[in-house]
Formats: C-alpha cells, structure tokens, sequence
C-alpha cells in the first residue's frame, strides 16, 4: 500500500507574529488566515528493503538510513527526519519505508510551508499507523516537533491552518491552549475577497529565524514599541474579523496597510526597499493595502486591489520581475489516503 498526505498553505491576513511565544504566552495572541489551494504533499511507500529512504523531490535531495536509527540533523530534510524520529520514538517504526514530499511553493516564501509540511508528513504517517487523531492533535503534534525537537523559532498558526483548513480566527495563549474559529461568509463575498486579493511572489526566500527570534528578544527585552506593535496586530485581527463577517470586503485593504504599517515596527528586516519600492507602487496602481507574507523579508506578498484595479495592480507587480500566482481559498485542511 502508499500512503498519501496533504496540507494546504495558508495566506495571513491580519495578526502575524502575535502566535510567537512569548508574546502570545504574556499577552495572548490572535492572528487571522485562510487556507489557499497550494499544498505541501507526503508519500510513504513501504519497501522491503531493512532501511528508510527520504526524500523532497521538489529540491533534489535524497538519503538513506538504516531501520531503527536516529536520524541525524545536519540541515539537509531535518523536518522529515525530525518527524520520523518522533513517529519512531512514539510508535516504534519496525519496517523499511521511502518517504517522499514536494511543495507547491518555495521554503522560506512566507505562506507558512515548513509548518504545513511537518502537517503532511504526519498525515501519511497517521494514514499508515492508522492513528486516530483530530485537527487540534495533528496541529500540536507538529508544533511540537518544530519548537521542541528541532527548537526552530516560530510560531503556532501555521500548523493549525494546514491542519483545519478555511478561513479562520485564531487566538493563543499560555500553556499552549489554542482556539480555532472557522469564520463563516457568504459565499458572494468570499469569491469578492478573492477576486480582490491579489497574490505575488517577489521571486526571493529569505531565513526567517533571525526575525522571528529579534521579535522574540524583543518581547523577552522588554522593548515597548515592538510589544506595542504586536499589541495593534492583534487589534488588527479582531478588525479583520469583523469587517469579513459584517460584508465590509473593502475594509480589508485599509485593515491590511494598517497592519503593515505596525508589522515593520516588530523587528529589523521585515521590510526592505525592494519590498516598500514594490508596496508603493501597487498602492500608486490602485490597491488599497497590503503586506508581507510570513515573518517578512522577502517571499510573498498579498495586496488588496477594489473596483477595478486589479489589473492594473497586476501590471505593476509584473514590472518588478515577480510572479502573480493564481490561487483559490480551500476549506479542507489536511487529508489523507490509502491506495
């Protein structure tokens, strides 16, 4: 039998950074996002052979490894080497296997694809294992390995948003306790906020450790601007949710440049300026706002394009040598089967 796995991507639309401890441990945090129909996909083949073979097709790296080891971390597939050696360790893996994963977007491009692959490569292995566990389980499962056993800097919303899918409102608080509300909108205005939100890649990556752990330090240092930044992003995801369950689609471009606009103040190199020279001119095309994707720096942004400005957005964002990529929102999250 084969075992397939997958977990959409998510887009943030208001909150981002406030899910990071400790910030959402002191103060509680909330963040708002939506699952979009780019996926991180996992595979497990059981083979005969007494050895694990693993594998990201996607960026042309392979190793092989005895049965029963622990994997080592040497910067080459950690993540799918530290999910084997929790399943490993919990479950107690006694046949060889090759397993296999690809990425519908780059790493490190900021719509949350490290968290959503942990997400994927569990789920081929709950299919395998036949483990019974529901989308909070599957979330904290991942989180776990992320923070715990790798001890890679982040936050908590990306594991949940590939693991329940739609659009949804999410607060965190200490002790790791988590709440997911799926945000219920007329389906008129879902395919507007679509139609209007315009997604582009600036063709670059970036490591998003080194932010994320400035806005760590930060919160642990006491530094009140950026404490009251993350203070008005969390504001920010309330504002969201209102204007998105009221109708009020157009609200959302202001709502996101007012996020973006505190989002800089959390920490150096969220911005730069290829990204504000790329901002300001979508803004001059006719969006109303928008921002970086993920912990910023590089990757994906989002812009928020009402009336009929959208193409020439569209114009203006090709200028600068990116990518507009298509997307829709999904309301499924993770999923998995036996074939």
């Amino acid at each position: 039998m084969i075992y397939r796995s997958k977990a959409p991507l998510r887009i943030g639309l208001a909150g981002g950074g406030t899910d990071v401890s400790p910030y959402s441990d002191l103060f509680g945090g909330a963040v708002l996002n939506a699952a979009i129909s780019l996926y991180a996909h996992a595979v497990i083949e059981p083979i005969a052979e007494n050895k694990i073979i693993i594998e990201a097709t996607d960026r042309n790296e392979q190793q092989e490894f005895e049965c029963g080891t622990i994997l080592p971390y040497n910067g080459t597939l950690d993540l799918h080497k530290a999910v084997c050696n929790r399943i490993q360790k919990d479950h107690s893996l006694s046949t060889g296997f090759k397993l296999s994963s690809v990425v519908d977007a780059p790493a490190g491009s900021g719509l949350g694809t490290s968290s959503t692959l942990v997400v994927a490569l569990l789920g081929a292995f709950t299919k395998m294992l036949q483990l019974s566990l529901d989308n909070y389980q599957v979330a904290q499962y991942a989180y776990a390995i992320e923070r715990n056993d790798l001890q890679l800097p982040g936050g908590k919303q990306d594991q949940y948003a590939a693991s329940f899918g739609g659009m949804n409102f999410m607060e965190f608080f200490a002790g790791n306790k988590v709440t997911v509300q799926p945000l219920k909108i007329a389906a008129g205005q879902l395919q507007e906020l679509e139609q209007n939100l315009v997604l582009y890649f600036t063709d670059t990556s970036r490591d998003s450790n080194a932010i994320i752990t400035e806005q760590m330090n930060n919160v642990t240092n006491k530094n009140l601007q950026s404490i009251e930044a993350m203070h008005q992003l969390k504001m920010q995801a309330k504002m969201m949710r209102e204007a998105l369950l009221s109708g009020h689609i157009d609200a959302v471009g202001p709502i996101l440049d007012y996020g973006f606009t505190h989002k800089k103040q959390m920490a150096h190199n969220i911005s730069n300026t290829t990204i504000e020279n790329i901002y300001a001119a979508a803004q001059k095309a006719g969006a109303s706002g928008g921002k970086i994707s993920g912990a910023g720096g590089g990757g994906f942004m989002i812009f928020y394009c009402p009336g009929n400005s959208h193409n020439a957005v569209m114009e203006t964002l090709n200028s600068f040598g990116g990518v507009i990529k298509d997307y829709h929102f999904v309301n499924e999250g993770m999923v998995s089967r036996t074939e």
